[in-house]
């Protein structure tokens, strides 16, 4: 790590540090091939490994992509030359700055940056699973995972194959009901989400799902700001014809637990899975901060302990001095321009391993002090989704 370098890049960016895109495979599911990617480069890490489905922002973490990944799958590194050559790792800067980057409380209350954001991109419908919760995730040696999503309208030009996603179960479904489904896990095709509900998709909207809740994502193009945690449950054996075997709903339990029902059934937070509230508890519109002639401010991820996401938009031939409370990733979903003194412009297609204009990371000084957006063009907005941990004066939930 190269401490000199890491303190130039920020000083002469004025706080503000350009990403290197970082896709990430997954063996499970088609791609719905949104991310912007060129068509060849959807299997750029080899058959084996899957289609690229993900894009990960602001990230110190590695998905849980099995031994083939490579050591630092999913990090985001920092664009040092103008080249892939001599790119440092975002964590290296967490590292090395502590609370230069990222803000006096939030590295003594986490020691890291604590999230990150994807773009998450299948053509079908992904299994019934959940994300397990801090006390569960711990006796594996885990975090747990509390995410968001927001369905981006720039980046869904189609619905893809079933644009509905089921969360929790009815009302009505009982432990019992869904324990004898999972006996048949390895026998047959269990129908899990016959024993749920689903919403379709609205575009401009999201939601919030807490660790323990069972979830099968619809086929939009998500944003999905989360906790540093890739751990899951997967309730569902069979999805859009594809075979889920027996490890995937166990992967993430104790040695001893792998054959207990009773400890699986226990990943789940029963009471928010059958909330009979579910959509007035956990839907979340955009709530409108502040709004001029040249700028528009949005919350579009609030209401929960660990996340939160706004939505910038610079209508076209403005510009905005814009003060945030945190350091904060971004990424930009329309339009160019620049952010403070670097360039700026969405991706219309990149090579894996290409850099770009569209992805930054944004300190905390620099946040409170204000960064300067500028909308280049004179007929488009220029728009921007900010991530970060969540703080005292995000909204909560109604």
């Amino acid at each position: 790590m190269d401490s000199t370098t890491i303190r130039k890049k920020l000083e002469e960016n004025e706080g503000i540090l350009n990403i290197i895109p970082v896709f990430v495979p997954r063996r499970f599911g088609s791609a719905g091939r949104r991310l912007r990617l060129h068509p060849d480069d959807y299997y750029a890490l080899g058959t084996k490994r899957g289609s690229i489905k993900e894009r990960w922002f602001s990230s110190v973490i590695c998905p849980m992509n099995g031994d083939d990944a490579a050591p630092d799958e999913g990090i985001s590194y920092v664009n040092i030359t103008g080249s892939s050559e001599g790119k440092i790792a975002l964590k290296d800067f967490v590292d090395e700055l502590r609370d230069e980057l990222i803000g006096t409380d939030l590295y003594a209350k986490h020691g890291t940056w604590p999230m990150y954001s994807k773009f998450f991109d299948y053509e079908g419908p992904l299994f019934h699973h959940l994300h397990l919760d801090f006390e569960a995730a711990k006796r594996v040696g885990k975090l747990g995972k509390p995410e968001a999503y927001y369905f981006p309208p720039q980046y869904n030009n189609y619905p893809g194959k079933f644009p509905h996603t089921y969360f929790g179960f009815d009302p009505d479904v009982t432990r019992e009901e869904v324990k004898e489904r999972l006996k048949d896990y390895m026998k047959r095709d269990i129908r899990i989400t016959e024993l749920s509900r689903a919403y379709r998709v609205e575009l401009g909207t999201g939601w919030y799902t807490p660790p323990g809740v069972i979830h099968a994502p619809g086929s939009y193009l998500t944003y999905e700001p989360q906790w540093n945690s890739d751990v899951n449950s997967v309730f569902e054996n069979i999805t859009d014809g594809e075979i889920y075997d027996y490890s995937f709903l166990t992967e993430n339990c104790p040695e001893d637990k792998m054959d207990d029902l009773d400890y699986v059934m226990d990943l789940l937070d029963w009471e928010k899975n059958v909330d009979a509230h579910y959509r007035k508890h956990y839907f979340r519109p955009p709530i409108i901060i502040e709004e001029t002639d040249d700028y528009l401010v949005k919350w579009i991820v609030y209401g929960n302990d660990y996340i939160a996401a706004k939505e910038l938009t610079v209508k076209p031939g403005k510009q905005a001095v814009v003060k945030d409370d945190s350091a904060y990733g971004c990424i930009f979903t329309q339009g160019y321009g620049s952010i403070g003194k670097l360039k700026c412009s969405v991706s219309t297609m990149l090579r894996f391993g290409q850099l770009s204009e569209d992805e930054f990371f944004v300190s905390h000084d620099a946040a409170k002090k204000g960064v300067l957006f500028k909308n280049e063009s004179e007929t488009e907005p220029l728009v921007v989704l900010k991530h970060f941990p969540s703080y005292e004066g995000v909204p909560k939930a109604k």
